[in-house]
């Protein structure tokens, strides 16, 4: 984003702050200079967040609101509350909220299946949705619209029919949206993690961490700051000429799957 002394400071949105990926984009996002509104289901964590927010800049003002983006009406009320505050819609929108509900095919309760895809592909499809709507009215020239599908949703994993089905319609509605909203200077892109370490994947048993870190080329789990890394790219101008992609974050063998 690269905000400098005199500019009007870009503000960004982003879902899923509270924790994990979500607050890495924050922290970065706040880095740069721009204004952030965390914005959460768990208000506590959200809150936590806007602790950790740097405010170095000129004309920065962050806030916490609390968000279901499985929900119209909370996502409406959420957008309506940043342009209440900041007299415009945000420019920079990250789609970071999301859940695991895991378990193999044969055993999977339809009502976890429909957790995750509420949250997950529902929820991205609502606050792009909102957030487009907002700034096509607003007339503004340019916004940033950052969707974390995740590397999964290419190649699947076990355990997990549910959140790779939602990750991967996450990244067709990213490339289908980039194409409807270009004409309106609303760029769409898709980040797709690999295994990052989040609140997410502690649940995951030390000894298939192991196995995991044994294949990645790396050596290692990601960060989600490396994540956050690649949304501050798609959220500036350096990215300008770029939309309807999918950035993967860390290579991962498909052998591993």
């Amino acid at each position: 984003m690269h905000c400098s002394e005199g500019q009007i400071t870009l503000f960004s949105c982003v879902s899923g702050g509270g924790s994990g990926i979500g607050r890495a984009v924050c922290q970065r996002f706040a880095s740069e200079g721009a204004s952030v509104v965390v914005a959460d289901r768990n208000e506590q964590s959200a809150n936590q967040t806007l602790e950790l927010l740097s405010r170095d800049h000129t004309g920065q003002g962050h806030m916490a609101l609390e968000v279901d983006v499985s929900s119209k009406d909370s996502v409406e009320k959420l957008v309506t509350s940043i342009q209440r505050r900041y007299f415009q819609p945000p420019s920079v929108c990250v789609n970071a909220a999301g859940i695991t509900q895991d378990e193999f095919l044969l055993k999977m309760e339809e009502d976890d299946f429909d957790k995750v895809i509420k949250v997950n592909l529902k929820g991205t499809f609502l606050v792009t949705q909102t957030v487009s709507k907002a700034l096509v009215s607003a007339g503004a020239v340019k916004g940033s619209i950052i969707t974390v599908g995740s590397i999964v949703g290419k190649v699947g994993n076990m355990g997990q029919v549910n959140y790779s089905a939602s990750k991967a319609g996450v990244e067709g509605l990213t490339r289908s949206a980039a194409k409807e909203l270009s004409k309106f200077g609303i760029r769409c892109n898709c980040v797709l993690p690999g295994f990052i370490t989040t609140p997410m994947t502690d649940k995951v048993p030390e000894k298939v961490i192991d196995k995991l870190t044994a294949i990645i080329p790396m050596g290692r789990m990601g960060e989600p700051a490396e994540v956050a890394d690649a949304c501050a790219f798609l959220a500036s101008d350096d990215s300008r000429y770029i939309t309807g992609i999918s950035l993967e974050v860390l290579f991962i063998p498909l052998a591993m799957f």
